[in-house]
């Protein structure tokens, strides 16, 4: 009985991290973390979850390092971390609908608090991972390689499975 408790706990929070990153993929939120959680989550019951696993991971990783390649990729993408969390803030505030506003003000910041504390809460995960691929890939041309090699290796078994 514990066995299939288990395997419904982790099919249940495997499939909804795998949903919720590919929402947050086009949404406010650190869609491939979670679907590369959700992947993770599923490979202890699934093999093609399992063989999966690696590609995400390298191609989340070959992010990272590409989003802190150069200064300006650093500074969008912190300022882009800032913005969201600025925005979360108003979320949770949830100032009035200004005059300009044309829908019903139920439209105006919809979601309330709860949208501003995941947009907030994004922001900081976005900013923690901004200083993790900085420390991991930033002037590291040997780290990168190192990735390479790695993708390059997946790719290749992938290929023979």
């Amino acid at each position: 009985m514990k066995s299939a408790a288990r395997r419904v706990t982790l099919e249940v929070v495997g499939w909804t991290l795998v949903v919720v990153g590919i929402a947050a993929l086009v949404l406010p939120g650190p869609g491939l973390l979670m679907l590369f959680a959700g992947m993770a989550v599923l490979s202890q019951q699934y093999d093609w979850a399992a063989k999966r696993l690696d590609p995400v991971k390298y191609r989340a990783m070959r992010g990272a390092a590409d989003g802190v390649a150069t200064w300006p990729r650093i500074l969008a993408s912190t300022t882009a971390a800032l913005v969201v969390a600025g925005l979360g803030v108003v979320w949770i505030v949830g100032p009035d609908a200004p005059g300009w506003w044309f829908l019903d003000e139920s439209w105006w910041l919809v979601g309330g608090a709860a949208t501003g504390i995941t947009q907030v809460a994004s922001a900081a995960i976005a900013l923690g991972l901004i200083v993790w691929s900085y420390r991991r890939f930033h002037d590291k041309p040997e780290a990168v390689a190192d990735l390479e090699r790695d993708i390059n290796r997946s790719d290749s078994q992938r290929e023979t499975v």
